[in-house]
């Protein structure tokens, strides 16, 4: 088990924007939603590469923060994305994605059963500080 993503511990990382602006210069953050169901499915980055290799493509492709390198969502994990909608903010400094599971799976993880699951699965109890797993 992977503490970090299957642990009830709330362990953010306020550190990340810091890090990932250290290591990858250029960087925006991405939003990126279920086009049908409008769920929030993550929260990334991208770089000029990136961006221009989704809109090339119509498939998610990103920028990996931590391996300094292109990520296509779903690449290893074979839970890849189409395009759907690109948006961006008033102030040109985030987008929004709006893409369809090509499979129907959302995140890397798995629940018990072994089906992909949405990867905002946890959520925070306030009386106790601990997290709850919603999708087991």
């Amino acid at each position: 088990m992977k503490e970090l993503e299957e642990g009830l511990d709330l362990k953010l990382d306020f550190n990340k924007l810091e890090k990932a602006v250290g290591q990858s210069k250029g960087i925006i953050p991405v939003a990126v939603q279920h086009a049908d169901t409008h769920e929030v499915i993550l929260v990334a980055y991208t770089n000029e590469l990136a961006f221009r290799k989704t809109i090339e493509t119509k498939s998610l492709v990103l920028w990996s923060t931590s391996r300094n390198e292109l990520w296509e969502k779903g690449r290893t994990s074979g839970e890849t994305f189409d395009l759907v909608e690109a948006r961006v903010n008033c102030e040109q400094n985030s987008l929004l994605y709006r893409v369809r599971p090509r499979r129907g799976a959302i995140c890397h993880t798995k629940n018990q059963a072994g089906q992909p699951r949405n990867c905002y699965y946890r959520r925070i109890d306030f009386a106790t500080g601990k997290l709850v797993n919603m999708d087991v």
